[in-house]
């Protein structure tokens, strides 16, 4: 078994290492009080490839495989989450769809500029009625001649409102629902109907928007379906094949910030003195110290592998959700253990723990809930 990770792969992790340190942590506070990436940023991000890491070179991407990008996602993390998600629905739910179902044409329409950094990919699914219930979707694509009239309105569309193009999975047939009725449709900004509704509020992921989009008889060629007319009807598939690859780099995500907590935390404890001693003297500290070393460790075993399992072209449904979900539940409690060790000053927002508690706790959240990664799994188990 071999664990080393490949030389091309290393360098790419120093470069983001680097990024990290001399680029976003000087900005990180800032974007955090502003809720604002500075556009300088995003420019670094862009001249570095990040927009297009997993789309592959025949399309201007660096065509890294899972693994390759997991590792990117890890370091990333390190800092603020959302320098992460910026750029992940470009990389991910985005424009995953058009790289997997759509046709040549729309290949090679969309994803060079996607991976330049360009045009900003996003996806849009959830609505007010379908949240892990995703068959429950109620935007509407009628067919109207050579065209389709969607009307709708989803939300919690993450970078909605700085996306240049949506990935809009819609409902064709009320009746087939997810076993033939559903179709995804790739839509430009600035299409006659389609509009940016409210930006939500948040509890965290400041720097990070999410918003409404609203369909309003917003009119759209059959040539914008994904996969093009053959595709009509399919597109809960294709959405479903975005999903699985998400759930890995979530997992990545919340493995990165995982470990900068508990680097953080050995650096306090070893530098706190309570007592007449510096606080990793004590046994209890030492403990949750421990614990949340040997959490990280089994969940970056379990992601490298069942990203290297996909990149072999192996299915990793059930992988997938194992990792979705232990990873974010595990970042949790590393999360909570870090601010306990620091005490009130976890608790304030002068010092990076309180961040990354807050933002920490919707990854157990999107992507798939972690109620829902405890049903895929036995789903599969069960399967005859």
């Amino acid at each position: 078994m071999d664990f080393e990770i490949p030389e091309n792969l290393r360098m790419m992790q120093d470069t983001i290492r680097r990024f990290v340190k001399q680029d976003l942590e000087p900005v990180s506070q800032k974007v955090e009080d502003e809720d604002r990436i500075p556009e300088e940023i995003v420019g670094k991000m862009r001249e570095l490839g990040l927009f297009g890491l997993s789309i592959p070179e025949e399309y201007g991407g660096l065509g890294l495989g899972t693994l390759g990008e997991c590792l990117i996602y890890e370091e990333l993390t390190k800092t603020n989450a959302c320098f992460r998600s910026r750029i992940g629905t470009s990389n991910g739910i985005g424009s995953m769809g058009i790289l997997f179902d759509g046709t040549e044409e729309q290949k090679h329409r969309y994803l060079p500029k996607i991976a330049s950094g360009e045009w900003t990919a996003c996806f849009a699914l959830s609505e007010p009625e379908a949240g892990s219930d995703a068959g429950n979707i109620q935007t509407t694509a009628r067919r109207d001649g050579d065209s389709f009239v969607i009307n709708g309105l989803k939300h919690f569309i993450t970078n909605g409102d700085v996306a240049d193009l949506a990935t809009v999975i819609t409902l064709t047939d009320r009746e087939k629902k997810t076993r033939g009725g559903i179709t995804a449709f790739v839509i430009q900004k600035g299409n006659p109907g389609f509009y940016v509704g409210t930006i939500e509020r948040k509890m965290g992921l400041r720097g990070s928007h999410t918003c409404e989009l609203i369909f309003d008889n917003c009119h759209v060629p059959v040539d914008n379906v994904i996969g093009g007319e053959p595709m009509i009807g399919k597109g809960f598939k294709t959405a479903m094949r975005v999903l699985d690859k998400g759930r890995l780099t979530m997992g990545a995500c919340a493995l990165g910030a995982a470990q900068k907590l508990l680097d953080l935390s050995v650096e306090y404890s070893k530098e706190r003195i309570q007592f007449g001693k510096p606080l990793v003297r004590f046994q209890s500290v030492q403990n949750m110290l421990a614990d949340m070393a040997t959490e990280i460790y089994a969940a970056r075993q379990m992601l490298y592998h069942a990203a290297w399992l996909r990149d072999q072209g192996n299915k990793v449904i059930m992988e997938a959700s194992m990792v979705k979900l232990f990873c974010t539940e595990m970042a949790c409690r590393v999360a909570d253990r870090a601010l306990q060790i620091f005490g009130g000053m976890g608790y304030m927002k002068d010092l990076p723990v309180e961040r990354f508690y807050r933002d920490l706790r919707l990854y157990r959240i999107f992507e798939g809930t972690s109620e829902i990664q405890r049903m895929v799994i036995a789903r599969e188990l069960t399967r005859p």
